[in-house]
């Protein structure tokens, strides 16, 4: 059995990622074969910024190679539009309890539900289908969904005194509709995806199990529970959709898998000498073992906070630190650069150069950086 320390896995991480910025196509970027998270500000964009050479722009998601969907855990990624069926297969629930694990059910839902949550997923599938015969916005779609289905699949929302559909269930109810969402559009705003088939609800394992193999594929080595928690089902639910061909790693005494035609890139990865602004929620740091990518907990809590989450600094093999933008009026944007040590010079001004990358992405035409 290969034993590895984190850093080598880091290493591995940040080849498998692209990171090196090697390649000049967005639709060929490696993290797109699992998808390519968007729900904060420009966190796409921001996150092909770091992985493309070459200028990338808002202008990208016009480009009809990809689409924007809610799909892994309800959460919106952009997906090449070519392989939305296979992801959409991928997200049917294999048993009840994986269907509990998506929509965030526990067994009080499913009494007050008065059907499975399968069957609830469906029902609301439908619904969210006859509603959406063209571009409207989520609330247009939640009000109108909600008089469709029965009154277990909704609740009374107190923030605003009126009763909507569950917000987890819509999230995942939708791809099965054959729904996508409109990119860069405010407020979010749902359309009918181009050519939607039938609603299909038959499990396919083979497709779960490719969504759980790309998962090991970028961010192994990693265990069961890891990749349980990035596709959002249980522990035992995983084990259905649990690939062939891996081989077992030993990372810092603890057990992990990765697909075995990718241990050569694990055994001698390029040098991580890359200086990069991750945007937050950045498919690096959307892994699930934390501690491997940053083993202080103190640390792990500026990374990864409940709310309004920074970028993350990777430098040096190693996420270095935290960074904000502010705009200052329409043509400014403003860096903080909070690194946790003293940086090198020279890593410095590559984290410079970095923000006026996201800067220029962002089609700001001046930019400042600080470093707190």
């Amino acid at each position: 059995m290969l034993e590895v320390d984190r850093e080598q896995v880091l290493a591995y991480r940040i080849a498998a990622h692209g990171l090196h910025r090697e390649e000049k196509d967005p639709a060929a970027a490696a993290v797109f074969d699992l998808g390519l998270q968007d729900s904060v500000r420009d966190t796409a964009l921001l996150g092909l910024a770091a992985r493309i050479d070459g200028e990338i722009r808002p202008a990208v998601w016009d480009d009809d190679r990809f689409v924007l969907a809610w799909t892994h855990r309800g959460a919106p990624h952009f997906h090449r539009r070519t392989e939305l069926d296979a992801i959409r297969a991928a997200l049917v629930p294999l048993d009840e309890k994986d269907a509990m694990a998506r929509i965030l059910w526990q067994r009080k839902q499913v009494e007050d539900a008065g059907m499975s949550a399968t069957d609830a997923l469906f029902t609301a599938a439908k619904a969210i289908r006859e509603v959406v015969t063209g571009a409207q916005t989520k609330g247009t779609v939640s009000g109108a969904v909600t008089k469709l289905i029965p009154d277990g699949l909704s609740y009374a929302c107190r923030g605003c005194g009126v009763v909507h559909i569950y917000e987890q269930l819509m999230r995942v109810a939708s791809i099965h509709a054959g729904v996508r969402l409109e990119a860069g559009a405010t407020p979010a705003t749902l359309a009918p995806l181009e050519g939607r088939g039938r609603i299909k609800t038959s499990p396919n394992v083979k497709a779960a199990t490719r969504v759980i193999e790309d998962y090991l594929r970028i961010n192994g080595p990693a265990t069961p529970g890891d990749a349980a928690a990035y596709a959002g089902t249980t522990r035992a639910g995983v084990d259905a959709m649990w690939p062939d061909g891996l081989a077992e790693i030993r990372v810092d005494g603890r057990t992990a898998y990765l697909p075995e035609d990718r241990v050569p890139l694990l055994e001698k990865p390029p040098e991580p000498d890359v200086v990069r602004l991750l945007p937050p929620l950045d498919p690096f740091v959307q892994a699930r073992d934390r501690a491997v990518l940053v083993p202080d907990k103190a640390r792990q809590k500026e990374v990864w906070k409940i709310l309004g989450s920074p970028g993350a600094l990777l430098a040096d093999g190693e996420i270095a630190g935290v960074w904000r933008a502010k705009a200052s009026g329409r043509k400014r944007l403003d860096f903080t650069v909070t690194p946790f040590e003293v940086l090198r010079p020279a890593v410095r001004k590559a984290a410079e150069a970095e923000a006026a990358r996201v800067a220029a992405a962002r089609e700001f035409p001046d930019h400042r950086v600080t470093f707190s």
